[in-house]
């Protein structure tokens, strides 16, 4: 109706939204940009303001605010799953 009353087209798929990225998502992507942090540098000890910039498999680019990622990580140790604390133990994070 929408079409034929007001000439209103659906949206092509490039126009529209990109799916939100669950709280998971998140996480492993920044992960993803800490992993590549300790293989260039060999350690995670990050600079609070340090951004990583990760390039992604269609030749864009991500920027994530390592530091600061890295430093909540490290206060919320507590409340991080075993895994999680297994895998950024596995790339050299310091928790105290």
């Amino acid at each position: 109706m929408c079409e034929q009353v007001l000439g209103i087209e659906p949206a092509a798929e490039e126009e529209k939204p990109q799916p939100r990225r669950t709280q998971a998502d998140k996480w492993a992507m920044n992960y993803e940009a800490a992993k590549q942090f300790y293989e260039r540098e060999g350690h995670l000890t990050v600079p609070r303001k340090h951004i990583e910039t990760v390039l992604c498999e269609d030749g864009g680019e991500l920027q994530f605010r390592l530091g600061s990622w890295v430093n909540n990580q490290r206060s919320r140790a507590a409340a991080l799953s075993p895994e999680r604390v297994e895998q950024l133990s596995a790339i050299g994070m310091r928790w105290a």
